[in-house]
């Protein structure tokens, strides 16, 4: 089934047409119509008297117009059919991963299911969604923080953590520093869940915890296939900390993820885990924490006349005012993402400040006193440059403490 061309510049989420339509066909609708719109994930929820259909585009939800309530048992029942789940399973939630072809092109989600109070509702997340190339140039970082980065990536050993929520690019970045170091003569071992962009030339490995194959447990196998740099999806656990610092400190390049808000926060994270701060101390090399914010379209948006003054703690010169106003090329004002990153290149002053136990607040004063950019200079500096809105800034990261 072909996306015409009129729908795919369409501004707003057109219904899906029950009437005679079968279960497949509207599926097939739903899953075109995300695929267009460029969404991220698609979630299937019951209500009392309606099925709801929301897609999050740009990091948004946006809601179709509601089916009917007698859709969502034979909807759901075929959403996990092709994820190869168990139907008739509804007490307990459930997950699986599936690849269907929309408009000629291979296109794979995860699926995930949760028992709620009128049905099961359901979340898809679209994989393998990067159309952008694997490149660290093009990621957004300004020069400097470009340069800290390749410098920790060349290094013969280190462990290099990239922070943020759910949805923020850490995978891209992740594949764009293992893409810049992808050579014959380097071999990259990850452990990943689930594998989201397959890569030539990589060992990847994913992880299934039926089966008793988890992040430290595949982690220590990998260190026994002689390997250069070491990829880990995410360190969940004490237990996958300590063997990746280890592996840091032993010749080896480990990259990873986590879930905290900045760069130093990401510390005391690790240190909660239960490993010592000296091994943190001694393994780190760099973090980089990041966020996507909504792009201004360039066909459509507009300056007032008036700037925005912020504190001059948080900003030193007036920012301007853009305004989204949304047409035929964009959705709403907008039209995809760009990342904003906050790098903090771990150095001699650094390493002690960690060693010795420094609050995350000190931590990150003593960065900025090197040079560090945060996350919210980062945007106020894509607001200069009128790629995002200040109102768009402050939706994804609020309003900075001025200091």
């Amino acid at each position: 089934m072909d996306i015409p061309a009129s729908f795919a510049a369409q501004s707003h989420l057109p219904a899906v047409s029950e009437g005679s339509t079968s279960v497949v066909e509207l599926l097939n609708q739903t899953l075109q119509q995300a695929l267009a719109q460029r969404a991220s994930d698609i979630h299937f929820e019951p209500g009392e008297d309606h099925y709801r259909i929301r897609l999050r585009i740009d990091g948004v939800l946006h809601a179709f117009p509601s089916l009917a309530r007698e859709s969502a048992k034979t909807l759901t029942a075929r959403l996990k059919v092709l994820g190869s789940l168990d139907i008739a399973e509804r007490r307990l939630p459930q997950d699986g991963q599936f690849t269907v072809t929309l408009s000629g092109r291979a296109i794979s989600f995860r699926i995930a299911t949760l028992p709620c109070r009128h049905g099961e509702k359901i979340v898809l997340r679209l994989l393998h969604q990067v159309n952008q190339p694997l490149d660290l140039a093009a990621l957004g970082m300004e020069p400097t923080q470009l340069a800290h980065f390749q410098t920790a990536l060349a290094r013969p050993q280190g462990l290099m953590l990239v922070t943020g929520p759910t949805g923020s690019g850490k995978t891209v970045t992740l594949y764009s520093a293992l893409a810049a170091r992808n050579l014959p003569a380097v071999n990259i071992c990850s452990v990943e869940d689930p594998v989201e962009i397959p890569l030539e030339g990589l060992n990847q490995t994913q992880i299934n915890p039926r089966a008793g194959l988890h992040f430290h447990s595949v982690l220590r196998a990998l260190l026994r296939q002689d390997p250069d740099i070491i990829m880990v999806g995410e360190i969940r656990d004490g237990e996958t900390a300590e063997i990746a610092i280890k592996a840091s400190q032993t010749g080896h390049l480990v990259l990873s993820t986590l879930h905290t808000s900045s760069t130093s926060e990401a510390l005391v994270r690790i240190a909660q885990m239960g490993v010592a701060r000296w091994m943190i101390a001694s393994a780190l090399s760099l973090v980089v924490a990041q966020r996507l914010v909504r792009k201004l379209c360039p066909h459509c948006r507009r300056q007032h006349s008036e700037d925005v003054t912020l504190p001059p703690g948080l900003w030193p010169r007036a920012l301007p005012h853009w305004q989204a106003i949304g047409c035929e090329a964009c959705y709403h004002g907008f039209c995809g993402r760009v990342a904003l990153f906050e790098v903090l290149s771990v150095n001699r002053i650094l390493r002690q400040a960690i060693a010795s136990g420094e609050p995350a607040e000190r931590i990150e004063q003593q960065a900025r006193q090197e040079g560090m950019l945060t996350l919210f200079e980062h945007g106020c500096l894509a607001i200069e440059q009128g790629l995002t809105t200040l109102e768009e800034l402050l939706r994804v990261l609020g309003m900075p403490h001025a200091g």
